[in-house]
């Protein structure tokens, strides 16, 4: 009998996601992945999976029955067995706004454009590119890698640092101030392509006059409106909105676990800084 991974009941949303899918954006693809991949990495590094495995992003409660094999299953890198024919419950995420689960062998759905994660927007990848509900059952894939159980340390109220740029000259003269000495907060109308921020106006300067251009996550774009939203995995590929500044790669996870409400403050940092920043960081986990 194949091993399979049921879904016993649903309490929020729940996604397969993984590492992403690297060089797709030019077919209007965007990456994807975890929205936090350092907890996706625990929990696969802690079941012997490659860090980038397919795995669930749970956003709510969740139980599982395990068919099939033994194997080692993992909750935000707290690893435990489970018997063939067993089953277990996955609490709603406490710390941060998701929780990651990963299976030893890994979740064995399709790969396409080199990635197994779902993207919503598209209904691609994942499972039948949905979120899960009560009767599905995903395949595992084949185990047996050395677990290692260590957790990732990421700050949820830490200042998230910035690479200011590159449209500033199509804001007013005091948006940049407004973004680095303000607080905001985490909008509830987040969701995997955006995180909201409710806070001050951020004032443009050229009424809209831009062309569109590429996006990347952890971009910082201000619509007419003047509110701030941080581009997340599911961003568009291209984008008109000007962009302020721009999250650093090393701080994308601290960022984006943070729970609706939580408080924000942004501080700039230079290229060469970010780039160190973020070898340091991928050191622990990548």
């Amino acid at each position: 009998m194949d091993a399979r991974l049921e879904v016993l009941e649903v309490g929020g949303p729940v996604l397969v996601q993984d590492g992403g899918r690297a060089g797709s954006m030019h077919h209007g693809v965007p990456p994807g992945g975890a929205l936090v991949p350092e907890w996706l990495a625990a929990a696969n590094r802690a079941v012997g999976n490659a860090w980038n495995a397919a795995a669930l992003e749970c956003y709510g409660r969740l139980e599982l029955g395990l068919s099939g094999r033994d194997a080692w299953v993992s909750v935000d890198g707290q690893s435990f067995r489970v018997e063939a024919g067993g089953h277990f419950s996955v609490p709603a995420p406490e710390q941060g706004v998701v929780r990651y689960v990963a299976v030893e062998g890994g979740l064995d759905v399709p790969e396409l454009l080199g990635g197994r994660g779902t993207l919503p927007v598209a209904r691609l990848g994942g499972f039948e590119g949905r979120a899960l509900k009560r009767g599905d059952l995903l395949p595992l894939g084949t185990g047996g890698g050395t677990r290692v159980e260590a957790g990732v340390a990421l700050s949820l109220d830490a200042e998230v640092r910035v690479v200011l740029g590159p449209d500033l000259g199509r804001f007013g003269a005091d948006a940049m101030e407004l973004l680095l000495e303000s607080t905001f907060t985490v909008s509830p109308t987040s969701d995997r392509m955006g995180m909201r921020l409710r806070g001050p106006t951020l004032p443009q300067a050229d009424e809209g006059s831009g062309l569109s251009g590429p996006m990347v996550r952890g971009a910082i774009q201000v619509p007419s409106s003047g509110e701030a939203i941080v581009l997340g995995p599911d961003h568009p590929t291209l984008g008109g909105y000007p962009v302020l500044a721009v999250v650093i790669r090393a701080d994308w996870g601290s960022l984006a676990a943070r729970r609706p409400g939580a408080s924000v403050r942004f501080r700039a940092v230079g290229v060469d800084e970010a780039r160190d920043l973020w070898k340091q960081h991928s050191q622990e986990w990548a």
